[in-house]
């Protein structure tokens, strides 16, 4: 094996390398600043930025959720006024219904009343008319006419016919 001096090396190095590594570490540098500088100014150009972009669109994307739960949030609202409303309207249908009732039920009263006077009327007239023909059919003991006597021979005839007899009981 054949050793090679340290010496060797590094000039057979450099000359791969070339003569000036600085200047190709500066070439490099140049390269890479322009292409931070080119995307910079692309930035500025359009005016947006990735992560203003990305905030942008989730943004958007918050808005277009909000707006959509808002009209979800209005059509319930409107559906629940309409509930609210057809309630409304049936609890006055039957408010009104509940009026009606009472009316009728404080005419029937009023009417019952009035029949309720006009029986007792009756009944008190009823009274008076009993005690008046009550009156009128008793007569006084000089009005009376005389009463009917069977004739004489007819009542000793039926006395004739009528024996008494007497009745004996039999002993058994």
């Amino acid at each position: 094996m054949t050793v090679i001096p340290p010496s060797d090396f590094r000039s057979r190095a450099m000359a791969t390398i070339g003569a000036q590594p600085i200047a190709f570490a500066a070439a490099a540098l140049v390269l890479i600043v322009s292409g931070i500088g080119a995307i910079l100014l692309w930035r500025v150009a359009t005016g947006m930025t990735p992560e203003t972009e990305r905030a942008a669109v989730v943004g958007r994307q918050v808005q277009a959720r909000v707006v959509q739960t808002s009209e979800q949030i209005m059509e319930k609202t409107n559906g629940l006024a309409m509930s609210q409303q057809e309630s409304i309207d049936q609890l006055q249908a039957v408010q009104d219904q509940l009026h009606a009732l009472q009316q009728m039920v404080a005419a029937q009263r009023a009417e019952t009343r009035k029949l309720t006077e006009q029986v007792g009327e009756i009944g008190s007239n009823l009274d008076g008319l009993r005690q008046s023909f009550a009156s009128a059919r008793t007569p006084d003991v000089s009005e009376r006419p005389a009463v009917r006597q069977k004739p004489a021979a007819r009542s000793q005839r039926a006395k004739a016919k009528k024996p008494l007899r007497k009745r004996t009981k039999s002993r058994r």
